[in-house]
């Protein structure tokens, strides 16, 4: 499995208005992707994997991933489910997530990678993989652009990660609050005066 790249802060400037900082440029995600991807295409050398996708905050993640995959001509499907602990305009998991989608893509003797935006407490995770293992797929890896490792209170294992997130609320790649930001094309901070006047 990849070792996980420990960079710090990427940039101080704040491209969206609504941004702290940025904290991983598009280049250092594109640049992590590829690395990742080689990862998984020796992993999986003679494989088929399905990469699942967690909605909607993978969405730039599995578009990017599956293409770094097919450059490698590393064999791959893609599927979607939702899950989701946050809900609204919550800026923290509440523990209790809920998973739908999974009985619309055949699971069963596949070697599935979870491919998620980011890891925080790991509860969401856990309940997926639970589900997925009783769906009879043949392996389940889990792959997160963002390990925040700091906030985990499940015992998941991380086999591809991005990067390490710090304890901050991020947005963008994906990424959204309220639904808003997911379109910028880097990992920013949002300023806590943005969340905390709508909480």
């Amino acid at each position: 499995a990849a070792a996980m790249a420990t960079l710090g802060m990427k940039g101080t400037r704040a491209v969206h208005g609504d941004l702290q900082a940025v904290l991983f440029e598009t280049e250092a995600i594109s640049s992590r992707l590829k690395e990742l991807a080689r990862d998984i295409a020796k992993d999986y050398a003679g494989k088929s994997p399905l990469l699942l996708g967690v909605l909607s905050g993978c969405f730039m993640l599995i578009s990017d991933l599956s293409k770094e995959l097919a450059m490698l001509s590393q064999d791959v499907e893609v599927g979607f489910i939702r899950a989701s602990s946050y809900g609204g305009r919550a800026t923290m998991s509440n523990g209790n997530a809920i998973v739908t989608g999974t009985d619309s893509v055949e699971l069963r003797g596949r070697d599935v990678i979870l491919v998620d935006d980011i890891v925080d407490t790991g509860h969401t995770v856990v309940k997926v993989l639970d589900i997925l293992k009783d769906s009879g797929a043949s392996s389940v890896s889990v792959l997160t652009l963002l390990d925040k490792k700091c906030r985990r209170k499940a015992n998941v294992h991380i086999d591809y990660a991005g990067f390490e997130c710090p304890d901050e609320f991020v947005v963008g790649y994906g990424m959204d609050y309220n639904e808003k930001y997911r379109a910028l094309p880097y990992v920013g901070i949002l300023r806590p005066e943005v969340f905390s006047s709508a909480q």
